[in-house]
């Protein structure tokens, strides 16, 4: 089965009690923080339980680590446990960005061993239009006993990346706009550019004119450039607009794929560090 579902797909399933929905909704520009809880509170789909990308989905910034660091793997577990969440459980995640918390979401389950995860391709504002139920109802639930089983070889730090900048069997994704990525502006983080020889595949390449994620055989057609047995290392600013790249890698059948979990944020936060401007793949070409 593929990880992207229908908003059909869960109208038909909404209640059948194995099922967990989680609203992942968060705004990640300049905003209110609050922003995604506060639309949860308002409706939501019903049943749904809310999980708060900085709260839930990581952990406080340090000095290292990248803006949004995966979160205290023990702390994320008893929240899935205090959620109804069990090794049993199906989930279902969705949010208003186009995939992106989602995917994020998604990429933390499977790197602690849980499977049974998928993305609602529609977001809420589209599950909402189509006149499908909504709720303000916090739904009660039983906490549950969840065992993880950490993926530790989906995820890379700073120094394995810095090796892979000059390992030409590995390849570096970089998730970001492409004015970010090639230096030319930086709304974010303190340094404009790239790491060294990332090439830049925009997440929201993943997307049709409608913002709906495209089938598996558009995925596949995205990154046939790319070979099916190269070890793929996948980064954005803060290790979360990565997840939805891996997700569509997964989705077009790649299974070496790794997060740089700090990303960008990460890699300038070490001075040293190398900083690349403009398109690798055209220098490479030159």
């Amino acid at each position: 089965m593929t990880t992207m579902i229908s908003k059909q797909w869960l109208l038909a399933r909404l209640y059948e009690p194995d099922l967990v929905i989680i609203d992942c909704r968060f705004s990640m520009g300049m905003g209110d923080a609050q922003a995604g809880r506060i639309v949860y509170e308002e409706e939501h789909i019903p049943g749904a339980v809310y999980f708060d990308l900085e709260m839930d989905l990581s952990s406080p910034k340090s000095q290292h680590g990248g803006r949004h660091p995966l979160p205290d793997m023990d702390k994320f577990i008893k929240t899935l446990e205090r959620k109804g969440i069990n090794n049993e459980s199906r989930i279902v995640a969705y949010d208003d960005q186009g995939g992106a918390m989602a995917a994020r979401l998604w990429w933390l389950l499977q790197y602690i061993g849980h499977s049974a995860t998928y993305v609602m391709n529609e977001g809420f504002s589209n599950w909402k239009k189509s006149g499908y139920p909504v709720s303000d109802k916090q739904p009660i639930r039983i906490p549950q006993t969840f065992t993880a089983e950490i993926q530790h070889g989906m995820v890379v730090n700073m120094e394995y990346v810095k090796k892979a900048t000059v390992d030409p069997s590995t390849l570096l994704i970089d998730s970001r706009e492409p004015n970010r990525y090639l230096g030319l502006e930086e709304p974010i983080d303190t340094v404009a550019g790239h790491i060294p020889s990332a090439i830049n595949l925009f997440w929201k390449e993943l997307l049709d004119d409608n913002g709906h994620w495209k089938s598996t055989a558009e995925l596949q057609d995205h990154f046939k450039d790319i070979p099916k047995d190269q070890e793929i290392i996948v980064y954005c600013g803060s290790g979360v607009t990565a997840c939805p790249n891996i997700l569509g890698l997964s989705e077009a059948g790649y299974t070496r794929v790794k997060l740089y979990a700090g990303s960008w944020s990460d890699w300038i936060s070490f001075e040293r560090n190398p900083i690349a401007m403009g398109d690798e793949e055209e220098r490479q070409e030159a």
